[in-house]
Parts: structure tokens; C-alpha cells; sequence
């Protein structure tokens, strides 16, 4: 590395998170170290932002976060942007998901993720046991504990607010099917699309991702482009890779983001690589 970054941003699943879902003290520990020495440390991650605190250690802090692949963005727990899905478009997508029988969630700001009670059945079946071979335990684990605990089954949406949705399917066919489907729905009413795993894909306004959340987040804290560093590892993580000044990639990447990054982490997200990155290429 040729220069010591004045900001860095990390995703979270495959990243910092190892794949039971947990950030380690060692990584809280090298990101106190960082933001110190006074470097600013942000997370950029998929997951929206009342998903986040139940994954890190106690006394977790970073500068700011860029959560729901871009589309909103806070300093502690007050928003400085946020990008909503229209109301229109919520309902075109979940009538199209109960047609596939896709399992979705909902993420209205301020609320726990919504599934309707209608397609509950469905949904509830797609993560039966037991878990597919393909499917990434990080993932699963996640999808049980939405089922379980943190999925509001409404009768109806409800607000006018919304960060994204989420889609999975126990199978490749049937996710890139639903992709397809959202390819064609696309051009009669704009968004963007995000995947971090093969049984995934998220949906988001159009022209935002994780890229453009960093510059918004840049802009509030009136901070460059420049020196800039970000690790991740998965597609969704690659607008921000190709943004910043200097791109990581984890060990435990696709090949598809390590082919497009400046440098790629010895160890993996369940061997503290960040922790080990961190502390050896930022010298502290």
C-alpha cells in the first residue's frame, strides 16, 4: 500500500462478519485503533440499519454507515440521507413475488421488515430443512432468524417509506428466474438490482449502490475521494470497490472481485482478515 487512507469503508457479510454472523472484538479493536490515529472507518454494507447492532460487539462504533447497498446513510443513529422505494412499486413487486412464489422481506424505514401474512406459507417453506448445499450458512442462519423473530407478518403494507427488498430462493434456478423477471419489470419502471450470493438479489432505486452512498457520505463529512480504501467481497460490493481509491478484496471473495481489486486479504472473514489487513498494511 502507498498511502495511508483518510477514510475507509467496510462491508459487513463475508467481511467483517464472520459466517455465524458475528463481528469479532479483534476487528472493534483494530477499527478503535484506526479512528484514533484519525482515520475516519465506515461500514458499507447490504443489511439495513436496524439489522446492524445485533451482530457487533458492545462499544461498536465506526464514523458512519451506508447500509441497504447504498440507499441510506447515518452518523450514529440520526439519517443524513435515505433513498425510498415507491409505494407503487412495492406493490407491483410483491404481487410479481407471490406469482413466483419468491420468499421476500420488506424494509420500511423505522419498522421491522414486512412479509404479508398471505404469502407466509411459501415463504416459510423456502427455508425448510434441511439447508440446501449451496446456500452459504451466514445466509441461512439469517433467513431462520427473520422467520423466527424479526419479520412483521401485515396483513397489507403499510407507509410510503422504504429502503429495499430482499429476495431468496433455495435454489439457483429459481433466483435467477426472479431475476429475470425484475430484468423485465425494469423497463416499464426504473430500479436497481444488487446480489451478494447466489440465492439473492435485492432491489434498491435506481442508480444507487454502495458507491454512491460512499459519495454522499463523503460529502457530508466533506471528505475526498481520494485516499480511500474499502474491502469486501461479493458483487454487491463492486461499485465501491471500483470507487475508491484503493480496493481489497477478502480472501474468501468470488473470483469476480478479486480480478477487479488492488490487493486481496491473507486471511478469510472467519480468520479476522480485516483485523490482520488492517493491522499490518495500515501499520498501527
Amino acid at each position: 500500500m502507498h498511502f495511508k487512507p483518510k477514510a475507509i469503508f467496510l462491508d459487513m457479510d463475508g467481511t467483517i462478519l464472520t459466517h455465524q454472523n458475528l463481528v469479532s472484538i479483534h476487528t472493534k479493536q483494530v477499527i478503535d485503533e484506526l479512528r484514533e490515529q484519525g482515520i475516519f472507518v465506515f461500514l458499507a454494507t447490504g443489511r439495513a440499519f436496524d439489522e446492524i447492532e445485533g451482530v457487533v460487539p458492545e462499544g461498536f462504533k465506526v464514523d458512519g454507515y451506508i447500509t441497504s447497498n447504498g440507499m441510506a446513510g447515518y452518523v450514529g443513529r440520526e439519517a443524513v440521507f435515505q433513498h425510498s422505494l415507491s409505494r407503487k412499486l412495492v406493490e407491483i413487486i410483491i404481487e410479481k413475488a407471490r406469482e413466483n412464489k419468491v420468499y421476500y422481506e420488506l424494509f420500511p424505514y423505522g419498522t421491522n421488515r414486512v412479509t404479508l401474512k398471505q404469502d407466509q406459507p411459501y415463504v416459510e417453506n423456502e427455508i425448510r430443512d434441511p439447508k440446501p448445499e449451496t446456500v452459504g450458512i451466514n445466509e441461512w442462519l439469517s433467513r431462520k432468524q427473520a422467520i423466527k423473530d424479526e419479520i412483521d407478518w401485515k396483513e397489507e403494507v403499510e407507509g410510503t417509506r422504504f429502503s429495499k427488498f430482499y429476495f431468496f430462493a433455495r435454489t439457483k434456478e429459481h433466483i435467477n428466474q426472479w431475476k429475470h423477471e425484475l430484468d423485465v419489470l425494469k423497463h416499464e419502471i426504473p430500479f436497481s438490482t444488487s446480489i451478494s450470493s447466489d440465492h439473492n438479489v435485492e432491489v434498491m432505486v435506481a442508480n444507487v449502490n454502495k458507491a454512491t452512498g460512499i459519495q454522499q457520505m463523503l460529502n457530508h463529512f466533506e471528505l475526498s475521494a481520494e485516499e480511500t480504501l474499502a474491502i469486501g467481497d461479493s458483487d454487491n460490493d463492486l461499485p465501491m470497490l471500483e470507487f475508491v481509491s484503493y480496493s481489497v478484496a477478502m480472501k474468501n471473495a468470488s473470483d469476480e472481485v478479486k480480478e477487479v481489486v488492488d490487493d486481496v486479504t491473507q486471511f478469510t472473514c472467519d480468520e479476522d482478515g480485516v483485523y490482520h489487513y488492517l493491522k499490518e498494511k495500515i501499520r498501527l
